[in-house]
């Protein structure tokens, strides 16, 4: 099977309504998930194919709140990444995963001054961006599952100490129970979506320490928590290993080439890591 799949896991499923969409489902209402089997995976949004069906959930989730249009970036590159949830050949979920560096982060217009501060104070910083679920068939597997692979590239990888997320004020509680995050700033307008927003922040020290004491056990630890529902650590080694391998030779052969590498390519190449 040739894909993008970082990581294939069994969840728990939550069926299909019978009825209307439920699209009105706000982000903390996602089920556990009953008793039940399910295979999704986790794949890097590379093709042109799945970047359309991930832009197509962004739209949707997005626009129902009356959000200007989001759509995903046109290209794949080292400072930036997009990670989809699929199930059934269909995106459950996705998130991206922006990296501090030459062209800056997206929450410096409206936070520079925070986000400036922070990197002068020698933070290295990214961000988790165009964060959206699927309400009929998403539950805290799903978005624990984009979480920590994103985690797992852009802290256990890369080498990122700090994560920065801006999100509706409204949304502020649930990112403090579930993720332990801190507010750094007051409610200000986020004139790309023209809504309000709130600039979190939370160290990946705290995180890689959370899923040391919680990942892969649902039904230990705070239930308010995502933390129970990320992988296990066995699970992330295994994620890591994969990871790195293909990481290391895809930069063999890229250092092979004559030809300066090209700055938009992504750093992790299309392949099975399933």
């Amino acid at each position: 099977m040739k894909s993008s799949t970082i990581f294939a896991v069994s969840t728990l499923w939550r069926p299909r309504s019978t009825g209307m969409p439920i699209k009105s489902t706000d982000i903390g209402l996602l089920p556990d998930g009953p008793p039940g089997p399910r295979r999704f995976k986790i794949k890097a949004a590379e093709t042109e194919g799945l970047r359309g069906m991930v832009d197509h959930l962004l739209k949707s989730r997005y626009g129902w709140r009356g959000y200007r249009q989001v759509s995903l970036p046109t290209d794949q590159s080292v400072h930036r990444f997009t990670l989809a949830a699929i199930e059934n050949e269909a995106t459950i979920g996705t998130i991206t995963v922006g990296f501090d560096g030459a062209y800056g982060l997206a929450a410096e217009a409206t936070f520079g001054d925070e986000v400036t501060a922070m990197r002068q104070d020698g933070q290295l910083l990214c961000e988790f961006t165009k964060l959206a679920i699927d309400p009929m068939v998403g539950s805290k597997r799903v978005l624990a599952a984009l979480f920590h692979v994103a985690f797992i590239v852009a802290h256990r990888i890369r080498g990122f100490d700090t994560l920065l997320i801006e999100v509706n004020p409204r949304h502020v509680g649930y990112y403090q129970r579930m993720l332990g995050m801190r507010v750094l700033t007051a409610e200000r307008l986020n004139t790309s979506v023209n809504a309000p927003s709130v600039l979190l922040c939370v160290g990946f020290a705290h995180i890689m320490q959370q899923i040391g004491l919680y990942g892969g056990r649902p039904g230990t630890g705070d239930m308010r928590s995502l933390y129970p529902f990320a992988f296990s650590l066995h699970e992330e080694a295994g994620i890591i290993q994969r990871l790195t391998k293909r990481q290391a030779q895809h930069d063999s052969r890229r250092n092979g080439e004559d030809s300066p590498v090209n700055e938009t390519q992504s750093e992790f190449p299309t392949s099975d890591l399933a």
